[in-house]
């Protein structure tokens, strides 16, 4: 009899809002994404548009402080911050200053909103002049001399009241580095969020915009991961462990989900995946040109997200989807 036949009771669940929310396999919340914020480097109300993403601005602090207070009451748990300085140099020297754009936004956020979750970008892209993520020497990128930049700023970072520092670089080591340093200065209970697989992708126009960050001069794939690869992305990830990672991270998320699956089978870490800045680019632009339901598509791709495996998502949508979560 239909009563007894499973896809009867499968359909009659479809049916009920309530019953498929029951037994639905993967769901959005609110502790499962975090905002990235573009800070400028003054204390002013500044707030611009950045014309390539829809909806993202580059903000002062003061108005980082004025555009936090509807999320954090809607349900924000957790935030990324990006520097844009305006002073840059051959040596990044502004990444680590105590005074420095990241620096002092985390001050004042984690005054304002303590429970606030504040992750910090560790990179030198924004605080380089030439715009590569490393320190540069007879026009290459050298790998040793960065990592000691990179504990510097990841410090500098955790001395300002930082929750969680997120190394973007991809230089070799920067994860031991970071650690020794952190513990070394007493800050032994510091989360690091590598960013263990970072594609070099064609993906992050929109982020080079937004942070001012594009390298003057060749590409960005001496240190970042070839799109064709999936078996580095394991050593990669193995390599962060090893050196001390908490967290590890998949970028971009959407075109790397295979990889993000075979990770998430791989490893007992807990993973992080970042919707990046073409990811959404890309969606903001169909659902202003009328052919995408924008809310919809970014809660179906956000959804995949988490359904490869990732336990954290970086999203631009995460402020927009709370109130629908």
């Amino acid at each position: 009899m239909p009563e007894t036949d499973p896809f009867f009771r499968g359909r009659r669940l479809r049916n009920s809002a309530w019953q498929r929310d029951m037994v639905r396999e993967t769901h959005l919340a609110p502790w499962d994404l975090v905002q990235p914020y573009f800070v400028v480097e003054d204390d002013t109300e500044a707030k611009r548009e950045i014309p390539s993403m829809p909806g993202q601005y580059q903000l002062g602090r003061e108005a980082l402080l004025r555009e936090l207070e509807e999320p954090v009451r809607q349900g924000l748990k957790a935030i990324v911050l990006f520097g844009v300085p305006v002073h840059k140099d051959e040596q990044a020297s502004g990444a680590s200053h105590p005074e420095g754009v990241i620096q002092k936004a985390v001050q004042r956020i984690k005054k304002e909103y303590p429970e606030l979750i504040t992750i910090t970008d560790v990179c030198l892209c924004e605080y380089t002049s030439h715009g590569h993520c490393g320190l540069v020497q007879n026009g290459s990128v050298v790998n040793d001399p960065t990592l000691e930049r990179l504990a510097d700023t990841a410090l500098s970072h955790a001395q300002a009241g930082a929750d969680m520092v997120a190394p973007s670089d991809m230089m070799d080591g920067r994860v031991a580095a970071i650690r020794s340093r952190l513990e070394a200065s007493g800050f032994v209970q510091t989360p690091i969020l590598s960013y263990a697989v970072k594609y070099a992708s064609a993906f992050y126009g929109p982020f080079r915009d937004a942070a001012q960050s594009a390298p003057e001069f060749g590409d960005r794939r001496t240190y970042q991961m070839d799109p064709g690869n999936k078996r580095e992305a394991l050593r990669e990830a193995r390599a962060d462990i090893a050196e001390g990672a908490d967290i590890l991270m998949v970028k971009p998320a959407q075109p790397y989900l295979d990889v993000l699956q075979a990770l998430n089978a791989d490893v007992e870490h807990p993973l992080a995946a970042y919707q990046v800045s073409g990811e959404y680019s890309m969606l903001k632009a169909s659902e202003r040109m009328g052919w995408l339901d924008g809310t919809q598509v970014a809660l179906e791709s956000l959804t995949g997200i988490k359904r490869a495996g990732a336990d954290i998502i970086l999203s631009y949508f995460t402020t927009e989807l709370l109130p629908h979560l």
